[in-house]
């Protein structure tokens, strides 16, 4: 953390923002809503605005937007406490989408710019050959100078799941969708003006932190709380910013009703909260640390596991002594140290039934698991995630 320009380097870091190319934008529900849960045409209005400046002055910018299950109560004139029910959050959010595309429509117009609506679900991210689609589509929607306008179909989305979720709101879908894109830089607006700081937690003060290189555990601490009106709240906007930093993207946390935010944002002045990145992963890498579902695991022995990790060779059957889970080829597995530490996950070769029966067999065992360039050793922060 440090003070506006009290950079130690001298950097001034915010340039990054200045030359970044390709942005990811992400609008939280209290910046398209007002008050009264109804759509607040101004603020949405401003926003296009900046939108459309980036647009035209040459930068490709893709939005994630919330909004729609808020705009569908109110469309419905249904009670926040049914939400409760998965299939009201559904038909809310199916209505309110139509409601969020005709208002981007109309305000994206007068600039003579074109919106594209693009739903999208967890397997888009996990499913490898999807992940290559959706990409192949916003690159083309990008060139076109159409601004993507995305969101998770939860229509068709079970958010209650006890499952483990890739991402669970639009922050993290945010941060996935800069990896996706291999963008410079995204923007999470909000109705805060920043990463707020406390020294207690029972202090009524708090201040904005100006940068931040590296998420403390007294950083998430200070940032407690839930969104009233969305389902992430500032620790789900520090994930987003965690994984964006770690792939290299620059990060900033805005207060998107803020006048001329986006503009201030992108001609470097100090408002919001910056995030710097570290380095830029490899797509491949990129995918497998974060966007891909595990869906079994394979133990392995030390001899394996030294070999993947020290001389980063390929994961041989002859160095698994077990398989968990139900799997297929082409899947990706974690894999499990003799401790039970999970050192890795890459895509599996065989799947479960023919790798159990392989292993039963008591045979010498040939072939290869895991290819090396399809294996990503992970830090414990990556596991965690």
């Amino acid at each position: 953390m440090s003070s506006p320009r009290a950079y130690p380097d001298g950097t001034d870091h915010r340039s990054r923002l200045v030359n970044a190319r390709r942005v990811v934008i992400k609008v939280g529900t209290g910046v398209v809503c007002n008050a009264d849960n109804e759509f607040d045409p101004a603020h949405v209005s401003a926003l296009t605005n900046g939108i459309a400046a980036l647009v035209l002055g040459g930068r490709h910018v893709a939005l994630v937007s919330s909004g729609a299950v808020t705009l569908g109560l109110s469309e419905l004139n249904v009670h926040r406490s049914r939400l409760r029910d998965a299939s009201v959050t559904r038909a809310c959010a199916a209505v309110g989408q139509c409601k969020l595309m005709e208002a981007y429509a109309a305000a994206f117009r007068p600039h003579g710019l074109k919106v594209a609506q693009v739903l999208v679900t967890e397997d888009d991210f996990s499913d490898l050959n999807r992940y290559r689609i959706l990409r192949q589509t916003f690159e083309k929607l990008l060139k076109l100078g159409v601004v993507p306008v995305v969101n998770e179909n939860d229509t068709v989305t079970n958010i209650y799941t006890e499952q483990a979720r890739i991402f669970r709101d639009n922050d993290l879908l945010s941060a996935l969708l800069l990896s996706k894109l291999g963008a410079d830089a995204l923007i999470l607006l909000s109705t805060v003006d920043g990463l707020l700081y406390r020294g207690t937690y029972a202090s009524e003060t708090a201040t904005v932190i100006s940068m931040v290189t590296e998420i403390t555990p007294a950083i998430r601490q200070s940032a407690r709380g839930a969104s009233t009106t969305g389902r992430g709240g500032m620790i789900a906007k520090l994930d987003a910013a965690e994984i964006a930093m770690r792939v290299g993207g620059v990060v900033v946390i805005a207060n998107g009703k803020t006048p001329g935010i986006l503009e201030r944002v992108f001609q470097g002045e100090e408002v919001g909260t910056l995030f710097l990145p570290g380095s830029r992963m490899a797509g491949r890498r990129r995918w497998l640390a974060f966007a891909t579902t595990v869906r079994g695991q394979a133990i392995i022995n030390a001899r394996a596991a030294t070999a993947l990790l020290q001389r980063q060779a390929s994961l041989l059957i002859s160095g698994v002594t077990a398989c968990e889970g139900e799997f297929s080829a082409g899947q990706v597995i974690a894999v499990v140290d003799p401790e039970g530490h999970i050192i890795g996950k890459g895509i599996a070769e065989l799947g479960s039934q023919q790798l159990s029966t392989v292993l039963a067999s008591g045979e010498s065992q040939r072939g290869v698991l895991v290819r090396r360039e399809n294996f990503l050793i992970l830090s414990d922060k990556e596991a965690d995630v």
